[in-house]
């Protein structure tokens, strides 16, 4: 018998280095902990049709886990893994579907996590905005800085929620000649001052971050937000637009120096890189103590497991 299984839908890379971490935690805290992913999915057309497969793909993860080790608790990660699950169990989100799938593009996945949400025994959600018990994903430096011989780095896996476009846009307006902004999560050809790194592993992203003196963002909603964190850990000055949704980072990067977010990306860009605060690297590493990896630990420690197998 397992202690805790968690149901991963891991259909995005954050997810599938965030649950195996929230495993790792747990076991940590003296545990038993197994992670279920769901398997991957092709991609179609709309939102509704998405979240119904991923659904179906977790339902299916989580009956066989819960099948082989009998585990005394479940703890879906998403609620869109939730939606179809086999068991009650806790649910861990960063957002909601009432909040992220509007008009036609929720129409069934609403309803449905309204009575997800009701009949969980326990809510999970990554910022502390949300009823339940925070546990955030963990964030910490990936190593020491090198040279910062790359102007910026953006993350646009996903480039419409990215607004690439935006980035785009921002970075010809705002480059100095020579300046070089490299582009991860998507393959495109090259062009004057930008560089498609296409997708990365994790332990490239982060070597490309330390290397980077700016990492810049246009999202016009953000959810948790790991890249920009990740940056934040590595000494990156972000430079971003204003955003709804949790969006972790836009908080800390704000309280620092207001002039980098803006919705004149080109303008905070050309901040980040000729006019940050002198201690920027060490303001955002202090504001991201209840992020790192002890902090997590001692809630999941001290809050979460105890409400879980109780």
């Amino acid at each position: 018998m397992t202690d805790v299984l968690v149901v991963s839908l891991g259909s995005t890379g954050g997810w599938r280095m965030s649950d195996p971490e929230l495993a790792a935690s747990i076991r940590r805290a003296g545990a038993s902990a197994i992670v279920a992913t769901a398997e991957a999915q092709r991609d179609v057309r709309t939102y509704a049709l998405t979240d119904l497969v991923w659904a179906r793909a977790a339902r299916a993860a989580a009956r066989r886990a819960i099948a082989e080790h009998e585990p005394r608790a479940v703890l879906y990660s998403s609620t869109t893994a939730a939606l179809l699950w086999p068991r009650p169990g806790a649910i861990r989100f960063d957002t909601l579907a009432r909040e992220s799938r509007p008009g036609h593009h929720g129409l069934w996945q609403r309803p449905v996590e309204r009575r997800r949400l009701a009949q969980a025994p326990l809510l999970v959600p990554m910022t502390p905005d949300q009823p339940g018990v925070c546990v955030r994903i963990p964030v910490e430096p990936s190593g020491p800085a090198g040279e910062r011989d790359i102007a910026a780095v953006a993350y646009a896996a996903d480039p419409v929620k990215r607004r690439l476009d935006v980035v785009l846009a921002a970075w010809q307006a705002a480059r100095n000649e020579g300046e070089e902004l490299v582009v991860t999560g998507i393959d495109r050809p090259d062009s004057e001052g930008v560089r498609f790194a296409g997708k990365l592993a994790p332990v490239e992203f982060r070597a490309l971050l330390r290397r980077a003196r700016a990492f810049v963002a246009a999202p016009s909603r953000e959810d948790y937000g790991i890249a920009p964190l990740e940056a934040l850990a590595d000494g990156c000055v972000v430079a971003t637009t204003p955003a709804t949704g949790p969006y972790p980072a836009l908080d800390i990067v704000g309280s620092i120096d207001g002039r980098l977010v803006s919705e004149q990306l080109a303008s905070a860009v050309r901040t980040a890189l000729d006019d940050p605060p002198a201690d920027f690297a060490q303001r955002a590493l202090a504001a991201l103590a209840p992020f790192r990896r002890d902090a997590v630990d001692r809630v999941v420690a001290s809050e979460l497991l105890p409400r879980l197998l109780d």
